[in-house]
């Protein structure tokens, strides 16, 4: 069966799947349904799990769950699994599970309808979402592969998941390789698509990574929370006498963008994460991870690359952008190369706006969402240095790539030096006017 008809067509893939699940249960064999997965099913049911069985084994009450998760070791890394894959905004549509290492779970989150939709089926805090707990799942299969799973629709045993697709890994110690727990991302079959399975064991990866810190992954963490976000940012390396330095700069004007730190120092940012900045640093009320996908990538952009993303940006720059949605904080907002040009305008400044606008915003950048923004400070330069009356910043204007087409500060010059002054016919001859 064409596996690629789960992202392309999935309610039709799902109709083929509990076809050959009914056979199945029955006694047929049938090759859509892998061999590893009718052996769990029958794993499941010998230990008394009914494919019409609604509710999961309970292990303790949510409110004991509590006390769990306090001395559960993943209480550490919790932080950075919600910033790489949570979606609790009011339109998310996918649940962030964490188990232990028996599968019960310890964490959900996501929106109040997907929180709703899951207590239904009894998939929250102190439930056991192991074969014995449910049957077969992506949770109770990744405690019994060690590895990696994906479960769509009738590949689950009990009849009531079939609504659900769920993408499972193992996170395991790194100093020890134990098992420490599961962690899942699940949602109406809709909601997954090719880069899912991805995302999870990239996450995973982080997760471990972090646990192999000698903090436990605290200091990556802790930008989660709200009073973490307010502190200043910081990266190891940046500062003097060994201390980290604080993000006090985002150059954003040409190809080159880069972080710029306390003492001088800078930090080259990638291109993409350059774009993210810049589109932060145009909304004080913030942007999901749902606009950012759609803003960078079109119809084929994840959240969940989004949240990828922001959780590399967010390890550099720290406590400089807040989640929830995605904006600076305060103490960044504002403070780029490309937002002092603004600043200066705003104050009248409109020589001092032209000296610091050196190149254009991320020259580089083919983002139509970044295109508009180098649309816009172009024009409020441009605008702002033909109504200064001024000839000579009209000529350093016109002397620049940014304003070197501006056929409107061309007529202005005419007007103030003349039709026949040498430098009007100059830049009318370049500007193609």
């Amino acid at each position: 069966m064409d596996q690629g008809l789960r992202f392309s067509d999935p309610a039709r893939y799902a109709r083929t799947l509990r076809r050959a699940h009914e056979l199945v249960i029955s006694g047929v064999p049938r090759p859509e349904i892998p061999t590893r997965l009718v052996d769990s099913w029958h794993r499941s049911m010998a230990l008394g799990i009914s494919p019409d069985q609604h509710s999961p084994r309970h292990l303790h009450e949510p409110s004991e769950v509590l006390q769990l998760r306090r001395d559960h070791r993943l209480q550490q890394v919790m932080p950075a699994l919600h910033d790489l894959l949570a979606d609790d905004s009011r339109a998310g549509r996918h649940l962030l599970v964490l188990t232990d290492a028996s599968g019960e779970i310890l964490w959900r989150v996501g929106s109040p309808a997907v929180l709703r939709r899951a207590d239904q089926l009894e998939f929250l805090e102190g439930a056991d979402w192991s074969e014995a707990g449910i049957g077969t799942n992506a949770i109770s299969e990744a405690l019994v592969t060690g590895g990696p799973v994906q479960l769509f629709s009738a590949e689950h045993l009990v009849r009531t998941h079939h609504e659900w697709a769920c993408t499972a890994a193992p996170i395991t110690d790194p100093a020890t390789g134990r098992l420490l727990g599961v962690l899942d991302v699940s949602g109406p079959l809709d909601t997954i698509s090719a880069d899912t399975l991805r995302m999870v064991r990239c996450a995973v990866r982080v997760a471990e990574a972090l646990l192999g810190t000698s903090d436990a992954g605290t200091a990556l963490g802790a930008p989660s929370s709200k009073g973490a976000s307010r502190r200043p940012a910081r990266i190891a390396g940046q500062g003097v006498a060994g201390e980290a330095a604080a993000v006090e700069s985002l150059e954003l004007l040409g190809d080159k963008p880069a972080a710029v730190f306390a003492g001088g120092g800078r930090a080259p940012l990638t291109l993409r994460r350059a774009e993210i900045l810049a589109l932060l640093g145009s909304r004080s009320q913030g942007w999901s991870a749902e606009e950012l996908a759609y803003e960078l990538h079109g119809d084929a952009g994840t959240p969940q690359a989004i949240r990828t993303e922001m959780f590399r940006v967010r390890s550099m720059l720290g406590g400089a952008v807040d989640s929830n949605p995605y904006r600076l904080t305060a103490g960044l907002a504002g403070a780029s190369d490309s937002g002092r040009v603004l600043r200066l305008l705003r104050d009248g400044l409109v020589a001092g706006a032209l000296e610091a606008y050196r190149a254009p915003l991320l020259s580089r950048s083919g983002v139509l969402a970044v295109q508009l923004l180098r649309d816009q400070l172009d024009l409020a330069v441009g605008s702002a240095v033909r109504a200064s009356g001024d000839a000579a910043l009209l000529v350093r204007w016109l002397s620049t790539d940014m304003g070197a087409f501006d056929s409107q500060a061309v007529e202005a010059l005419g007007r103030l030096v003349g039709r026949t002054d040498p430098r009007y016919l100059a830049f009318l001859a370049s500007s193609g006017a």
